[in-house]
């Protein structure tokens, strides 16, 4: 193998090495600040690892075809250390303030989906209760209107049959017969 194709696989595997220092501080904070559950956690762990080894294999086959030797290890620990010397601290504060503006624009849109529509909605659900009351207002005077209006035609007949009715439910007859029940009832 040409000393070329050494520093070209060198370079990669620090590349390899920086990348999987980003993906771990990323994860570590999102982790963090939107505190995962336990087996939330232990999964995005295996996946991460998953991931960093098909990384670390794509580099290393783009770069010498797959073969393993000493400088691989070496350009994956030295991407790691330069990346956790020099951008962790960057990486760190740019993933939070990426989560702050996500969750800001989150909050914005929601607002304005609230202000779009949630507003409008409950206008019209006012519109409408406040309709129906009044129309269910209108009926009911419009009922009593007619109930006095035609008081004339039912109540001179109820008043008429009531006494007579009263009369006929104490006749003597009936009397009788309700008591004949009362005591057939008992037995």
């Amino acid at each position: 193998m040409n000393p070329a194709v050494q520093w070209i696989t060198l370079l990669y595997m620090i590349l390899a090495g920086t990348a999987m220092g980003v993906a771990y501080d990323s994860y570590r904070v999102l982790s963090l600040k939107l505190s995962f559950p336990k087996w939330l956690n232990a999964l995005l762990d295996l996946l991460y690892w998953l991931w960093a080894a098909l990384l670390v294999f794509r580099m290393l086959y783009a770069g010498n075809q797959g073969e393993l030797r000493f400088y691989v290890f070496l350009g994956l620990f030295l991407g790691v250390w330069i990346y956790f010397l020099l951008f962790s601290v960057t990486i760190r504060r740019f993933v939070v303030m990426l989560i702050q503006s996500v969750q800001y624009a989150c909050r914005l849109v929601w607002r304005l989906l609230v202000a779009i529509i949630g507003v409008p909605l409950l206008w019209l659900w006012r519109l409408v209760r406040g309709l129906l009351l009044l129309l269910g207002r209108i009926l009911i005077f419009i009922l009593k209107l007619l109930l006095r209006l035609s008081k004339p035609i039912w109540v001179l007949p109820v008043r008429w049959i009531s006494p007579q009715w009263l009369r006929l439910a104490h006749s003597a007859w009936i009397v009788r017969c309700s008591e004949w029940i009362k005591k057939r009832w008992k037995r």
